[in-house]
């Protein structure tokens, strides 16, 4: 299936999860910015994969980004983005989404697994409470040291050692 194929709005993924939830699928979400795609998001979203049989990825907007990392992000615009995600082969669907976070998408897909990043606290995973209280569960995933967007931006700039 083509990148582009994948990338579905939030109304096609509720149709879509609704319809793979009646068939027994295990529905994972995660999201993020996904701004310079590196080994770390790999590594990651091929981990939340394995957690359920469809993995749903929540990429944020261009305005959202810009509203959680300021003005110079994100450095590639959100079509992009999303077609990078969605041509991996872990993820089966891609949302973006606008808002600053991804609380209604969480809520409209109500996933039984949502993944975060080991460096969220547990008590700080936006929806953690919505996927519990419908049976659902939180995992947080380790992150490969030395691998985040903004870590290459420093390092490309030469703020960061190599």
């Amino acid at each position: 299936m083509k990148a582009r194929n994948k990338i579905r709005s939030m109304e096609q993924a509720e149709v879509l999860c609704g319809e793979l939830r009646r068939k027994g699928r295990r529905l994972v979400f995660t999201n993020g910015c996904f701004d310079l795609l590196h080994v770390g998001h790999l590594r990651y979203l091929e981990a939340a994969a394995a957690l359920g049989d469809f993995l749903v990825v929540g990429v944020n907007s261009d305005r959202s980004v810009q509203a959680i990392k300021g003005s110079q992000r994100p450095i590639v615009p959100e079509w992009a983005r999303s077609e990078m995600v969605a041509g991996l082969h872990c993820v089966d669907c891609v949302v973006v989404f606008d808002t600053p976070d991804p609380l209604l998408l969480i809520q409209r897909l109500t996933p039984h697994v949502l993944v975060k990043g080991a460096d969220w606290p547990e008590d700080r995973i936006v929806g953690a409470d919505w996927v519990r209280s419908h049976g659902g569960r939180v995992e947080r995933i380790p992150l490969v040291e030395g691998f985040s967007s903004t870590f290459l931006i420093e390092k490309i700039l030469g703020l960061t050692a190599p």
